[in-house]
């Protein structure tokens, strides 16, 4: 038996752009990956879009006569629902244990013996499959929608840079909450209970199933500060109908940052814990 430990060069000025040439190509070849599994693709695209109309339905049945809820009008709550269909294969809640299998298996050795750091790489590989969602599952219920519903549509210009930099911090933060989720394979045997764990917390505290505004103010703010889940899909979705005045939107978008970076700072801090562990049979 041998431990195993990865030695990742420090950045400094001269391989700054030695490293985003790396994380780019990583990032093309993961666009790549996920662009082979088109029937899977045609198949979530009908899902997200049937589960599109229940949602929305019945959301619409709880704004009901008044024509709003929680602070959104009948077409904000419609572009809630309906991108938010889009946007949960972008960010990708669930469904990602391939870190968890390598270390199960003894293949993540490969991937501490690369010269990219297993979390830069892993990034690079969920930021490749994110661009191909975003164009494969996030514009049909887009384009569907305005076919049977009012959209709500920005009327603020700064709502779109921020909106996109939203889905970008949420895509980030995503890919670290899994990433921690899965480097638990390297203590326990069996990940089943953290990935549980993780699907019932970031389904319900997310705002996948229903905006988080309903619950009660004193419920709903202190989660957006304590817990990484509203940055995930409540934030943008906010942001996008402009539920909230510019600067509260700014404040959201920053709140998510800090948030990506304060897990991205754990997920390294966790795989190089782990790695003083890591033991193969036989190496």
């Amino acid at each position: 038996m041998g431990s195993v430990n990865a030695t990742v060069a420090p950045f400094t000025t001269s391989n700054v752009i030695l490293w985003f040439r790396t994380f780019w190509a990583i990032a093309a070849s993961g666009f790549r990956r996920y662009s082979t599994y088109r029937q899977a693709a045609l198949a979530g695209i009908v899902t997200n879009t049937v589960f599109g109309f229940l949602r929305c339905y019945v959301l619409l049945a709880v704004a009901g006569a008044a024509g709003s809820a929680a602070g959104y009008d009948r077409r904000q709550l419609t572009t809630f629902v309906w991108v938010g269909q889009g946007l949960l294969t972008v960010v990708q809640l669930w469904g990602w244990t391939e870190l968890a299998d390598r270390i199960r298996t003894g293949d993540v050795v490969g991937d501490l013996l690369r010269p990219v750091h297993p979390v830069t790489a892993y990034l690079a590989t969920d930021t490749g499959r994110a661009g191909y969602a975003a164009v494969v599952r996030l514009l049909p219920p887009v384009l569907v929608a305005p076919l049977f519903f009012e959209l709500y549509l920005p009327a603020r210009w700064p709502t779109v840079p921020l909106f996109v930099g939203s889905v970008v911090a949420a895509v980030v933060l995503s890919f670290a909450c899994r990433y921690l989720v899965n480097t638990t394979a390297y203590w326990l045997a069996d990940v089943r209970g953290p990935l549980v764990l993780w699907t019932l917390g970031s389904g319900v505290l997310s705002g996948l199933y229903f905006p988080l505004r309903f619950l009660p103010e004193w419920v709903y703010q202190p989660l957006w500060i304590v817990t990484p889940f509203p940055s995930l899909l409540q934030t943008p979705l906010d942001v996008l109908v402009e539920r909230d005045p510019t600067p509260v939107q700014v404040t959201l978008v920053v709140v998510q940052i800090c948030w990506a970076a304060l897990l991205l700072a754990a997920c390294r801090l966790v795989q190089r814990r782990a790695e003083r562990r890591l033991v193969v049979q036989g190496g």
